[in-house]
């Protein structure tokens, strides 16, 4: 496929076809970053066999340079009554889909538009995890080119921007009584051994705490329930290949609390200078009366603080997140769908009742067996 005007070019390429440094000077100059559509994090999906090397990715080009990105898919859908529709590419381990559109590029997003009509003909876009700073410029360039769109569901996700100090975090909590359960639970762990959060970032160091991070989770209620990342052989080898070295703009962090040496929770992030995004956490159940894993993100935020490894903290949380009595601030997390001009199929309300009904039987089933 092409399209595109005297000013961009707009294509789809494979996954494995992109440029390496392009790609990296596009995540440098985007508008509102996230690491899920990195060069890096793509590439650990590939070598895990979640992503294929042939992964459709739409592009946007002004000569060599990078100006959009956003890889795609299609899939049969209820909102397509069964047809198939067009979706970002994700994996359970993928908590945002924003494109990577470039700041100093101020068409790319209206040429990225252009390239969902010709990428998917006719095709209704089904956008799950789109943070608002991406969501807003993306439904107005969306009512630029005559789409209609709606949103199916919206959610706050815990976000947490750097103060001055740690003390000044502290000053300012609304829930102050919060954080002096935490110390609490902190002096209660620490009446047991030496207690000390230790961060690796590289090297065999790094590749210790993700092999630690595998097995404390896979100890815990998710490996019982077969969901850690340790018991498919994919999501092992995407936590091998997501928290390693990278020589990229995104780069991997654990941050691992330990009781005379011992892990007794550990924190899995990404970060790009900018922002961290602490995607996974495990901690020892044995200890869950101390709240080991909370009293770990504690300590991340003091390190936050004092280390400044980062602007803000993306908790990358679903609703009922125990982030949210941790972290003050909010970001909007929508689901929107969309369809362009001729779209076949249901209408566009149809398809955000359709929709909205698979959340609510999602979430029925989710009660249900959490009652067993």
């Amino acid at each position: 496929m092409g399209a595109g005007s005297t000013r961009s070019d707009v294509a789809l390429v494979p996954l494995a076809g992109l440029d390496a440094a392009a790609w990296d000077d596009l995540f440098a100059r985007a508008r509102a970053p996230h690491p899920h559509y990195s060069r890096h994090v793509l590439a650990a999906h590939r070598a895990a066999g979640l992503a294929a090397a042939d992964l459709s990715v739409l592009t946007v080009h002004r000569g060599r340079r990078l100006d959009a990105l956003l890889p795609i898919r299609s899939r049969r859908d209820i909102t397509g009554l069964g047809r198939s529709v067009a979706v970002p590419f994700r994996s359970a381990f993928v908590t945002a889909t924003g494109p990577l559109v470039a700041a100093d590029a101020p068409d790319a997003l209206d040429a990225l538009v252009r390239g969902l009509a010709a990428a998917a003909p006719g095709r209704a876009w089904r956008w799950p995890l789109l943070p608002q700073a991406c969501a807003d410029p993306l439904r107005a360039a969306l009512d630029r080119a005559g789409w209609s769109h709606g949103a199916v569901a919206e959610f706050a996700r815990p976000v947490l921007d750097r103060r001055e100090s740690h003390a000044d975090f502290l000053a300012a909590h609304p829930r102050s009584g919060r954080l002096k359960d935490l110390r609490r639970r902190a002096r209660r762990l620490a009446g047991d051994g030496l207690l000390r959060l230790e961060t690796a970032t590289a090297g065999s160091e790094l590749a210790a705490a993700v092999e630690a991070f595998l097995d404390l989770e896979r100890r815990g209620w998710k490996g019982a329930a077969g969901t850690a990342m340790a018991c498919r052989p994919e999501t092992a080898r995407l936590a091998r290949a997501l928290f390693a070295d990278a020589d990229g703009p995104v780069r991997a962090r654990a941050d691992s609390l330990t009781l005379d040496g011992v892990p007794v929770a550990i924190s899995l992030a990404l970060t790009d200078g900018r922002t961290a995004t602490l995607l996974k956490t495990a901690y020892d159940e044995g200890r869950r009366a101390q709240a080991p894993g909370l009293v770990l993100e504690a300590e991340i935020v003091r390190a936050f603080h004092e280390t400044r490894f980062a602007d803000r903290l993306d908790s990358a949380a679903l609703p009922g997140s125990a982030l949210e009595d941790l972290y003050p601030e909010r970001e909007s997390v929508i689901e929107i769908l969309a369809l362009p001009t001729g779209a076949r199929g249901p209408s566009l309300a149809g398809r955000i009742r359709l929709a909205r009904a698979e959340h609510r039987a999602r979430a029925a089933a989710k009660r249900m067996l959490g009652r067993r």
